[in-house]
């Protein structure tokens, strides 16, 4: 018999002695159940094998000649663990060099618990919530300071994720922003949080960083654009923008060949944001016919239509629409699978949504790292599903390397 097959029948033994007492199930998993009991044995033998390990010989041998150091008993050590409380006694020697690995010397805690809180944070959950779930579902007390101290520790992975090397080219990239309220100097103010959405030559989403800024503006981009291409970006073939302010002159100073898409959604919202209720749906319909155009030639006709229409009750409609014609054209030059990539910034808003959702219950952030890390670790858990190409990805590379010559990478 292979000792996995011990090992399951050992279980398989001690579940069916627990059941055949009448004992629930549930009590297994509960506190003082067969499953916490296991698990104080299991790292109590682990501490034994490391003395063992230490001294060169087991607890009931004689320690061989030369050796001066022996065992000195036990001293209490109480750690807190998914499955609550466990009591243990730490192996002493005489020498005091003993320091073992499994539970070292501050350790407070067993592995596992950490990933539980760093999980419940990256969900939006506060501090204090963290520390209520805990003790409702193990039955562990742990202070708000000891979750912040390991919630920090995610600023570790933040660093090597915002600085990690990028693509060299990456066809298309959003670009949108949230509003947060983060405590600055004894006061609440108004800061955003900056995305930047990729689309990789393989057609899968990617993330390529999180910043946060008081202030929006050309410098501003300037400078995040300047950190994109010292991690290795060289260029961008679509850059789909919602009138981020200093966004678009800071896009073309750092990559002159970039075309810019402005996005079609935020146009028509912006559009009837002062249009009765009873008119709206019309006037969306009259719209569509200009942005679902077969080409630029008749989308310029429906906006002459659209402008006799409308121009005597909401003139600034299509003077909007013209004043960024130039932003709303290149969406022309692809087929209709591709423009609905494109033209709108849905990728990026659905990733803000999620984010959004994660910061709900921080009404207050204290500070600009605890934003950025509830930021960071939602966006983790949302990367996790972007395993395959968008939809119509390898017509649209098709496309791209057709009006791109030369600027995407042979696959």
């Amino acid at each position: 018999m292979t000792m996995q097959n011990k090992k399951r029948d050992l279980l398989d033994e001690l579940i069916r002695e627990h059941l055949a007492e009448g004992k629930n199930p549930k009590e297994l998993l509960e506190e003082g159940g067969l499953l916490k009991q296991l698990t104080k044995q299991l790292v109590q033998k682990c501490l034994e094998a490391e003395m063992d390990t230490h001294l060169g010989y087991e607890k009931n041998e004689r320690a061989g000649k030369g050796s001066e150091n022996r065992r000195n008993g036990y001293s209490k050590k109480t750690l807190k663990s998914e499955q609550g409380e466990i009591n243990l006694g730490i192996p002493r020697d005489r020498a005091g060099e003993f320091e073992p690995q499994i539970v070292s010397k501050h350790q407070t805690r067993l592995a596992g618990l950490d990933s539980k809180v760093i999980a419940l944070y990256a969900r939006g959950m506060t501090v204090r919530d963290i520390q209520a779930q805990l003790e409702e579902m193990y039955g562990v007390e742990i202070s708000p300071g000891l979750i912040s101290n390991v919630t920090n520790s995610v600023m570790e992975d933040v660093k090597a994720w915002q600085n990690r090397p990028l693509d060299a080219v990456y066809p298309i990239v959003w670009f949108d922003a949230l509003q947060v309220k983060i405590r600055h100097e004894q006061r609440v103010v108004n800061k955003a949080i900056y995305l930047a959405l990729a689309v990789t030559t393989e057609g899968k989403k990617e993330i390529l960083g999180i910043w946060i800024s008081p202030n929006e503006g050309a410098k501003f981009w300037l400078s995040v654009f300047t950190e994109l291409k010292n991690r290795g970006l060289q260029d961008i073939l679509i850059a789909c923008v919602d009138g981020l302010i200093g966004l678009d002159e800071a896009l073309l100073a750092a990559f002159p060949h970039v075309m810019i898409q402005t996005c079609i959604v935020h146009m028509v919202r912006n559009s009837t944001k002062y249009v009765s209720y009873k008119e709206r749906k019309i006037l969306c319909a009259d719209l569509k016919t200009i942005y679902q155009a077969p080409d630029e030639k008749q989308a310029l006709q429906a906006l002459d239509q659209f402008t006799k229409k409308w121009d005597t009750k909401y003139p600034m409609i299509a003077k909007s629409w013209k004043k960024n014609w130039d932003k709303i054209i290149p969406m022309f030059l692809f087929p209709d699978e591709i423009r609905r990539s494109i033209y709108t910034t849905n990728a990026i808003e659905s990733v803000n949504m999620t984010l959004r959702k994660a910061s709900r219950n921080h009404r207050i952030f204290p500070d600009d790292e605890s934003a950025i890390k509830v930021m960071y670790l939602a966006a983790q858990n949302i990367s996790k599903k972007w395993t395959m190409p968008i939809r119509n990805w390898g017509v649209a590379f098709n496309w791209f390397a057709i009006e791109f010559k030369g600027r995407l990478p042979l696959v």
